[in-house]
């Protein structure tokens, strides 16, 4: 049986292969990005998709829906100034404008309690269209 962590304030359940996903990423680099979506039925935060290591943020983009919302994690790889090799962890809340007012309420609400089981997020990012999260931005803030 798959576990959850319930979340309080909205009911929802984020399930374990959430966390674990992401731990995957993030320990043994297995997935660069992971992306959530919540199923309305059975109130849970589950994993919709995750990219395999050679991807890079244009099968992130690719992924999100046009008129949903979705939450994804993206292990950012850069350079430094001092040539040093850096990853950065990035939580995006992605709700576009043409997605439904009920998704949009429910995913604020939910925010939170899927980012407490996601421990070493490096930047939290909104977007409502793809300009709002672009690698230009991503590569701007992971400094």
């Amino acid at each position: 049986m798959a576990m959850a962590f319930k979340m309080a304030t909205t009911g929802m359940s984020v399930m374990e292969e959430c966390k674990r996903s992401f731990m995957e990423m993030k320990w043994k680099r297995v997935h660069r990005y992971v992306v959530y979506k919540i199923d309305e039925g059975s109130r849970a935060v589950m994993v919709e998709k995750v990219g395999a290591p050679g991807e890079g943020y244009e099968g992130l983009a690719a992924s999100l829906p046009e008129d949903d919302c979705r939450y994804a994690v993206f292990d950012f790889d850069f350079v430094t100034a001092d040539n040093c090799q850096k990853s950065r962890i990035f939580f995006i809340a992605w709700a576009p404008t043409a997605s439904r007012i009920r998704a949009k309420m429910l995913y604020a609400t939910s925010k939170e309690g899927l980012r407490r089981v996601l421990e070493g997020v490096h930047y939290d990012m909104q977007a409502t269209d793809a300009t709002e999260m672009g690698i230009d931005i991503i590569r701007g803030r992971a400094k």
